[in-house]
């Protein structure tokens, strides 16, 4: 396995998220895994992922399968500190997965975005759990 620090920042029911820790150990890392659903959130955590990754609140708002329409957070004036705040309150607003490696900070949608992340790259086909071909190094 690498020593390129690869973490996720995964929630085990999304799919999105599951394909991605798939394409990171097969491309032999193995990732830490912060299955934030059960930590939370720190306001200077998600302040930093934040900007390393050049989102804004809004635009990491996980908008469906959240609470957030619920909670009025998808009108426009809502603003990015409101926004914050209910995500410190409810983890599960904050899109997944968020990816840090040395190569950067990225919300990995789709999963094949955490490519862009890694060193290298799986040595075989990877295929998402819904059966789509994700990686193929014949192809690449």
């Amino acid at each position: 396995m690498s020593r390129f620090p690869v973490v996720i920042h995964h929630n085990p029911e999304c799919g999105t998220s599951r394909n991605v820790v798939a394409l990171v150990k097969a491309a032999g890392y193995e990732p830490e895994i912060i299955e934030y659903l059960k930590t939370g959130w720190t306001r200077p955590q998600l302040l930093a992922l934040f900007a390393a990754a050049d989102l804004t609140p809004k635009a990491a708002l996980r908008t469906s399968k959240s609470p957030a329409e619920a909670l009025g957070l998808l009108a426009d004036d809502v603003s990015d500190e409101a926004i914050l705040s209910a995500m410190l309150e409810h983890p599960v607003l904050v899109n997944r997965p968020i990816v840090c490696t040395p190569r950067g900070v990225k919300l990995c949608r789709p999963s094949e975005t955490v490519l862009d992340l890694l060193d290298r790259r799986p040595d075989g086909p990877v295929y998402k759990e819904d059966g789509e071909l994700v990686w193929d190094p014949a192809g690449a």
